[in-house]
């Protein structure tokens, strides 16, 4: 199929194009990186103006990005150890700042076992990513668990998307969404640390 004269090009053929001309851009995975992290410190600001429909975009956003900076790398050969690090790192930063904002907006309103709910998610959220760090560094795969990233992710965007005022019908989902999170996060933590044991015992 021709248009203008010129042979049309097959989706394989687009893709190929936008990834070689990413490849040749200046644009590095540092730089999807931290753009993921300006994001979620938008939406931590937006969460603590009780702005959450605009806080769970933003966060939502912030969270591609952090899928998309991996991906980039590998696909774009630019990725660097320093790199590597720097992207798990922000992980945990952007996920716990977020968290962070929402537990000062229960404390605002004297909600404190949501608050606490939400202190246990951070601190299990981060054991999740602990515990296949240090699974991995005992040469042990530990991807297991329902409480991956992507899970959590999704559990907080539809926690804030349909938060009480944040424009989308009647709804006040967020405090179960972080009870939630929550309690999926200790059970994930669970679940690695008998699932290292059982291959470190064998």
């Amino acid at each position: 199929m021709r248009r203008n004269g010129r042979p049309s090009l097959t989706a394989a053929e687009r893709r190929e194009l936008v990834r070689n001309r990413l490849i040749d851009s200046r644009l590095t995975p540092n730089a999807i990186s931290m753009t993921g992290l300006a994001l979620n410190v938008l939406a931590a600001v937006l969460v603590w103006e009780r702005l959450y429909f605009l806080g769970g975009i933003a966060f939502i956003v912030g969270s591609i990005m952090d899928t998309l900076d991996g991906r980039y790398s590998r696909m774009s050969g630019k990725g660097t150890p320093f790199g590597a690090f720097l992207d798990s790192t922000l992980d945990r930063i952007e996920e716990g700042i977020v968290l962070t904002a929402v537990a000062a907006d229960f404390a605002r309103e004297g909600r404190a076992g949501a608050a606490a709910a939400v202190v246990i998610a951070v601190l299990a959220s981060l054991m999740v990513s602990y515990t296949r760090a240090r699974a991995e560094a005992l040469g042990v795969e530990c991807k297991v668990g329902i409480a991956t990233r992507a899970v959590r992710v999704t559990i907080l965007s539809v926690g804030l998307i349909f938060a009480r005022g944040a424009s989308i019908g009647d709804f006040s989902l967020l405090a179960g969404a972080v009870y939630v999170l929550a309690a999926l996060s200790v059970i994930t933590v669970i679940q690695r640390i008998w699932h290292v044991r059982g291959v470190l015992s064998r």
